[in-house]
């Protein structure tokens, strides 16, 4: 039992990793887009349609989810598909994409105060400190000394996305028969996905307008850091690999560890970005945003490692009994019975 457990973490962590790197090539082929023409709206609506239209047939053998989860399905479609991608994309248009990310991915952050105040666990002070640390962070990361040299319109709707992000762990984790789900409700993460594309969709092309866009910037090309690259090669690539991979391995990777676990390695994501934008786009960050973008990804990995997960049964995430950390734990003065 112990033994198929700690496969399945060891499965978990390798999507999330996965993941990771999928996502994290996102913007680095997605801002070459941007600078030929298409506006961040119309990229977020060709990068979610596309992904919906290879998702169809998984959605019609997964078509029982609309009646069975309906909250679900449109709750991931706004907030995980819609709101994400188009609060990052805008963000994307006005500021680089290491900075964009670093403040999308307060989001690890913001699920701990999600912890803490809406499902009322307690958590562990070294988990406030990673909070504080992360929050510090981002002060260099937007050099705040500076007046926000940053564009500050790039960095709220980055904030809006990180916000958005919290919603992408919470509603991952959501319908999974390993939380003790009954069958009824159990959802599964592919039907999921392909649903929530197709309602992003509708949102997106509400707000993108795609009849207005430029259908001819994807015959040609895009400079990708002094290279002259297919527009449509970056298409497909933030189609297939930094959307449908993505976000397969992601959801998948949550079920299997949880919202706070697979929020650690999701902070690799920023890194990966970051690194990209550095050699395909020539992007340079400052010595203090660089430490900043440090101290954010240190600040988040501490807050989510140190949040106890709830146990099942009263038996711990890897079958042993849970330890008790009351000495570690602030908890409310006056908590609700039960």
């Amino acid at each position: 039992m112990h033994a198929s457990q700690g496969q399945g973490r060891s499965v978990g962590l390798g999507l999330a990793l996965a993941s990771a790197f999928a996502f994290g090539g996102s913007g680095v082929a997605a801002k070459p887009l941007i600078e030929a023409g298409l506006a961040p709206l119309q990229v977020v609506w060709l990068r979610v349609a596309g992904a919906a239209l290879l998702m169809l047939p998984v959605a019609w053998r997964h078509r029982d989810l609309v009646r069975r989860r309906p909250g679900l399905l449109a709750g991931f479609g706004l907030l995980a598909v819609a709101g994400v991608q188009a609060f990052y994309f805008a963000a994307l248009s006005r500021i680089p994409v290491g900075v964009a990310l670093l403040v999308e991915y307060l989001a690890p952050a913001l699920v701990l105060l999600w912890v803490r105040f809406v499902q009322r666990r307690p958590v562990t002070r070294a988990a406030a400190v990673g909070v504080v640390l992360a929050v510090g962070g981002l002060a260099c990361v937007v050099e705040v000394w500076a007046g926000l040299s940053f564009d500050p319109v790039g960095v709220l709707f980055a904030l809006a996305a990180a916000c958005c992000q919290v919603g992408y762990f919470v509603l991952s984790d959501q319908g999974s028969g390993d939380r003790g789900n009954s069958a009824e409700d159990t959802a599964d993460p592919l039907g999921v996905i392909a649903y929530g594309l197709l309602v992003g969709t509708v949102v997106l092309t509400a707000v993108g307008r795609p009849w207005e866009m430029d259908w001819s910037l994807l015959g040609g090309t895009a400079d990708l850091g002094g290279t002259e690259v297919s527009a449509a090669l970056l298409l497909g690539w933030i189609v297939v690999i930094a959307t449908v991979l993505a976000y397969t391995t992601g959801v998948v990777s949550v079920r299997k560890l949880s919202p706070q676990v697979a929020g650690v390695v999701a902070c690799l994501e920023a890194v990966i970005a970051t690194v990209l934008a550095w050699v395909l786009l020539r992007e340079h960050l400052s010595a203090p945003q660089i430490a900043g973008g440090a101290v954010v990804l240190v600040g988040a990995f501490i807050a989510q490692s140190s949040t106890p997960r709830p146990p099942s049964n009263g038996v711990g995430p890897l079958g042993e009994a849970p330890v008790p950390a009351d000495d570690e734990m602030f908890e409310e003065t006056s908590r609700p019975a039960g």
